[in-house]
Formats: C-alpha cells, structure tokens, sequence
C-alpha cells in the first residue's frame, strides 16, 4: 500500500483496477469523465478502454464481457442513464457472470447538466443494489467492494457518485500493483436458457430477484459501511437531544460529521447502501427515537424508507426532512445548509463561521456575474452568426443541443430557440415543420452528438419526408466534456489511429443529396452555403468543419486600427467575443484571449479590424 493525491474518479478508477477490472466502456459526461480516462492512462496490458459511440452501446458491450466472465465497468453521468436503461432494465433479468459496476456520477445543483436526478431512485427502479460512497477514501474501497457484491449475486450493481465525491481530492491509502487482484475471466459458455431473455423465463428471473433483494437488506444490515454512531455523552445527557436522531449517506455524511463536530453528536445513521435498504439496521437506530432528521443529496430517498419502516414496525418516530421541508429539496447541501439545519434541529444557534462577523459579511460586495461564453476564436460563433444573417427576415426556429454549442443561446447571438436532450434538436425540429410548414426549421448538433445521438433522427427525418435544415458543428472533438476521441476524430481511447467516420458520408449514405461542408470562419461563404440550403426542399445539411480553438490554435491575433475605427461596436453588438472589449470609451481586442480567427474583420463595415499590424 502507498497514498496518493487523488480525485475522487481517479480513486474509483484505481480501485476498479484493483479490483481487476478487464474491460471499461462509458460516454463522457461531467462530473463522470476522468473515470475512465484514468483507467486508460493507468490500465495494465489486459485491460481494455473505449469511449462507446453512446450510453447504451457502453451497457452492452459491457454485458457482452461480463457475460464471459470479465469484470466490468460502464460509465456515465445521470442523463447518461436515460440512454442505457433500455439493456441496462433487460440485463437485470438476464444477470451476469462477471463483476459489472455500473458507475453514474450524479450532478446535484446542476452545475453542468439539465436536469437533477437521483441514481438511488433508479436503483430501486431497476432493482439493482447501490453503492452510494461518502468520502475518497471509502469510493476507492467501496468500488472494490461493489464487484465481489455484483459476481456474488450475478447482477449489475450502481455505483452513485456525486460531484463532491467525484471531484473531490483527498491523500488516500492505494494498493501497489502487485496487490491487484487478477481476475482471468471463464469466456462465454453457450447456454441459451441463461443467455437468451424470454417472457417465462423473466417471469422466474423476477421472482428470483425479489428474493434475492430481501436476502442483501439483511446482509446489507451487517455491511461494514453502512453502521450507526451513538451520541456523544453531552447530547446523551441532554433529555430531549438523546432522543433525536440524523440519517444521512453519500457527500452529506461528511458534512453532518463537520456540523455535528461543533453542534454535539447526535445519535447518527449512515447509509452506504440506499437499495436494497438495510432495514434491520434502521429498525435499530430508530429504537428509543422520537424524532429524525434526514440529510440526503438529491431526493429523500432514506426518509421516504425510514417513514415507511416506522409505518411498518409501528415505531413512533417522526421522521423530517425534505418531504417537511425542514431540509431544502434541490441543489446540492453545503456545509452551511447542514449547519443551519442541523442546528434548527438542535434547537440551537448557529456557530460563527470565520474571522468576519455577520455585519462584515453582510458589507461584502456580491460576486460578479460570470455568465458561460462560447470562447474567444470558437467557431461555433461564426456558424451560428452566419445562420442569423443568412435567415434574417424569415420565419425560422433554431433548435439547438446539449454542449459547447448550448451557448449559442446567449445574446446577441441569440441562435438556440430550443435545448431538450442530446440529438432532441432533430425530431424538435421535425416536430415544428409538420405542425407549421411556413417556418424554417434549422437543428444543430456537435459532431460528437451527431455519432452519438442524431443518426435515427436523420434517418426518420428522410423516411417521413420532412422539411429541415442540419447543421452540424464539427470542431474535431467532444469539446465540453474535456476533448475525447469520438468516431470522426480517427483515434480510438486505446490510442489505436483508425479510419475516420465521415459525416458527409454518414448523411449522403441515409439519403441526402444536399450535403456541404464549409469553413466557418468564411463567413460570406457559409453564409452562401445556408441561403443556398434554406431555398431547397427536403432534408438538407452543412457541415461547418473547423477545430476547436482548444486543440489547433490560429497563430497571431487581431487588432483595431483606432484612425479607421468609427465605435459603431457592431463587432461587439453581434458577435459576444470575450476578445472585443471597451476600454477608454474605445473597442480593442484583448490579446491574451484573442485567437486570430478573422470573424471580427469581416463583420466590421469600415475595415478597421486586422492583423496584429495595425498596432
């Protein structure tokens, strides 16, 4: 054993190689993306990596090892979960051989996700086991522990981080290599009554899995990780205190301790396992109760089961938290909301927090706002401005997509109408011109997303003879999730280089027979190409094809020639670059963010923006 400096996916990621993992598959998705790249980056010569074309093809090729005896892990984000329920629902019943972790990093806030949604609600959905880890330290352990959980009963298990967890660092202790475990899988063995899904054989499947949920509650009651602290002797002696109780699990569990630490602790329940719910444990804990407060990420999931083993072993304990509004129900706890809940609970003040007295720190100026900008050079700016000033007078509807491109919504490009889910621009857009065949209908979507999400969407556009214009935004990479390898990009998570899949091909191959590629950042001719685009019938698309600023930099940046500069700041007004400012009641360009894309000089009437020259 050795410690390391980790962050909380990197400490999942090498405790599943500890754990002898053999094959990762996932989609990236913040919080849960350093995952698997650090498996990649640490994996040993039998381990195999892929970044899959989606969620769900992730799930199956994840079966498909498991299924051989591999241990496996999937990786995902919970929107990603969406995508893999359809094989993750039926390999439940089906089961497997290998251990298969299947890790969803949920986004309590959200800081970089649509919606919030709570794993542990699917796990009981799925009837799945979950794991649900507090600290960096107990996720590297815990994920070891969740593949011996999953071979033992022959079923996937969750495996629910949240950001704090996810993203969180800590000096944590770590196996040496040659402490791994070495897992040689069996290979698949044909019996067609294990491996081929059929209705009665679900119909057992489901029996056998009711059963065997029952068996892990009462195992998961003896599970190291989910266990009960007493109260200390201060509250203990207190009459009404030792009579109060805390239940609480995940990142939360570490804030109730920091809280308590200063409050006075309090008879605690953690729960590392939130499905299936150790329930002889809570019955102990709650013996002797009369009140209890529950602090959980996201939904009260641990109060909705505590109420209901109270209900069911007629315990009168009051059980309080979200549902009662004593804890709040959304966004993520801090360690002031616990405090102050706590507290209340306590029925006691909350302590100072810091050197500043509340009147100072109610005399601090707020935090500036910071909105999400597409960056200095992206040339999802140009796309998007040539597709305004190509539609300008028509009735059009943009609908747009989940990534950097989301940020097209912001003014004055104001070019996002509509943002559901990944490749829900397409049937959006379909869905507008069926109902209003006056209106231009224009879906965008990234070139990662395309391979990922849009492909059926084409498809069904073609084939029910819509009236639409795609525009694909290819800059190269999977852009905000950190720049992963997606099937356009010619290189494989392995490090292998492969033929690139063509887009042009994909959309000519379904049946488009309008299809352009075009240099963003030519902006009279992408502006050509999307008029030219617009006046045809059917599906047509462009692709605007040029690198993310982040992987192929521009040499050199512009500069305002002041003598030629009139400060009609259109360049400003229509375009939003962070590299266009005003200083001295003047627009200059900010060279520490300025790529030297060009955009600006064609936008400018008098030409009085150029190369670095004009200085």
């Amino acid at each position: 054993m050795h410690k390391e400096f980790l962050m909380g996916n990197e400490a999942i990621a090498l405790g599943a190689l500890a754990a002898g993992v053999r094959l990762v598959a996932g989609y990236p998705g913040t919080p849960s993306t350093e995952v698997l790249e650090t498996v990649a980056k640490n994996r040993l010569p039998e381990t195999y990596v892929e970044w899959s074309i989606n969620e769900k093809t992730a799930m199956e090729v994840g079966a498909g090892a498991a299924y051989g005896g591999a241990r496996v892990l999937v990786t995902m984000k919970q929107v990603g979960l969406n995508v893999a329920a359809d094989p993750l629902m039926c390999l439940e019943y089906i089961g497997v051989k290998g251990g298969m972790v299947v890790l969803v990093a949920d986004d309590p806030g959200p800081i970089s996700s649509q919606t919030e949604q709570d794993t542990r609600h699917f796990s009981r959905f799925a009837k799945l086991p979950c794991f649900d880890p507090s600290t960096v330290q107990e996720a590297y352990e815990m994920v070891q522990e969740a593949f011996e959980y999953s071979e033992k009963y022959g079923t996937p298990v969750f495996f629910r981080s949240t950001t704090r967890v996810s993203h969180g660092y800590a000096s944590i202790e770590v196996k040496d290599r040659e402490e791994y475990r070495q897992v040689v899988p069996e290979g698949f063995v044909k019996d067609t009554k294990r491996w081929v899904i059929f209705p009665r054989l679900s119909y057992q499947a489901h029996i056998n899995i009711e059963a065997r949920n029952e068996k892990l509650s009462k195992v998961f009651s003896s599970y190291e990780r989910n266990f009960i602290i007493p109260a200390d002797a201060q509250v203990s002696s207190d009459s009404v205190l030792c009579r109060r109780g805390v239940a609480t699990g995940g990142f939360s569990f570490t804030y109730v301790n920091e809280a308590m630490a200063e409050l006075g602790q309090l008879r605690e329940l953690k729960v590392s396992t939130p499905h299936p719910f150790p329930e002889d444990l809570a019955v102990e804990f709650l013996q002797g109760l009369d009140e209890v407060l529950c602090v959980e990420e996201l939904d009260p999931v641990l109060e909705r089961e505590l109420t209901y083993i109270c209900g069911k072993h007629h315990l009168p304990v009051k059980i309080l938290g979200k549902l009662t509004h004593d804890v709040k129900n959304s966004g993520e706890n801090t360690r002031d909301s616990v405090m102050e809940n706590l507290a209340s609970f306590m029925g006691r003040a909350v302590p100072q927090q810091g050197a500043l007295t509340a009147e100072e720190l109610s005399d601090m100026p707020e935090l500036p706002v910071r909105p999400p900008v597409l960056c200095a050079g992206c040339p999802h700016r140009a796309s998007f401005y040539a597709v305004k000033q190509a539609m300008k007078g028509r009735k059009t509807i943009f609908c747009g997509d989940i990534g950097c491109y989301t940020m097209g919504n912001a003014m004055p490009l104001d070019m996002v109408d509509t943002c559901l889910c990944m490749g829900a621009g397409l049937g959006i857009a379909q869905g507008v011109n069926h109902m209003e065949p006056d209106t231009s209908c224009f879906a965008f979507v990234g070139d990662s997303t395309f391979f990922a999400a849009a492909i059926p969407s084409v498809i069904n556009a073609v084939y029910n003879q819509a009236e639409m214009t795609l525009i694909v935004l290819d800059n190269s990479t999977t852009a905000m999730t950190g720049h992963q390898p997606h099937p356009g990009t010619g290189r494989t998570m392995m490090g292998d280089v492969v033929s690139k899949v063509s887009i042009e091909g994909i959309l000519r191959g379904i049946g488009l027979e309008f299809v352009e590629t075009v240099n963003p950042l030519d902006l009279q001719a992408s502006i050509a190409a999307v008029k030219k685009a617009a006046g045809m019938p059917g599906v047509k698309a462009i692709i605007f094809k040029y690198p993310c600023i982040a992987i192929e930099k521009p040499e050199g940046c512009m500069a305002v020639d002041s003598s030629k500069c009139i400060n009609c700041r259109k360049c400003i007004r229509e375009l939003g670059c962070p590299a266009l400012i005003i200083r001295d009641n003047q627009v200059v360009i900010d060279e520490t963010l300025c790529t030297g894309c060009g955009l600006c000089s064609q936008v400018c009437p008098v030409q009085a923006i150029g190369g670095a020259s004009h200085e």
